[in-house]
């Protein structure tokens, strides 16, 4: 059984960094593409970053880039999105999926776009809250 598994999550100050990590089980995360994205409450999900399955290749929303970081820990089978600086309107549930995916950027830019279905993992999220 294929699992993606959050953490990192939890009440943070503006301001501050976080670390989040997606692990998942009963694949090679290597062999897939990942994104991460969020959910603000009474908000629609939003992109956030992705990163190809070769890790040379992310792509990141407008309203991270600068701020945001992906990467891939292939050796623990996992992907870490660090956020820096910050903000409150960064509280959301952060979510993490993975897809087989052509490398390079313009696929995940094509991706970050479409519905959940176009994935074929997700995790079950983990908070994070920013307070002011």
């Amino acid at each position: 059984q294929v699992q993606l598994v959050e953490s990192g999550g939890g009440l943070v100050q503006a301001g501050d960094p976080l670390r989040l990590s997606c692990v998942i089980s009963g694949r090679t995360f290597s062999n897939y593409a990942a994104f991460w994205f969020r959910r603000a409450p009474g908000k629609e999900r939003e992109f956030v970053a992705g990163i190809s399955w070769s890790g040379d290749n992310t792509y990141y929303a407008d309203s991270v880039k600068g701020r945001c970081t992906i990467s891939r820990d292939n050796a623990n089978n996992a992907v870490v999105l660090q956020i820096n600086s910050l903000k409150p309107d960064d509280t959301a549930v952060y979510y993490c999926a993975a897809v087989r995916l052509p490398d390079g950027q313009e696929p995940l830019a094509q991706l970050a776009h479409r519905g959940d279905d176009s994935f074929d993992y997700w995790g079950q999220g983990t908070q994070v809250t920013v307070s002011s």
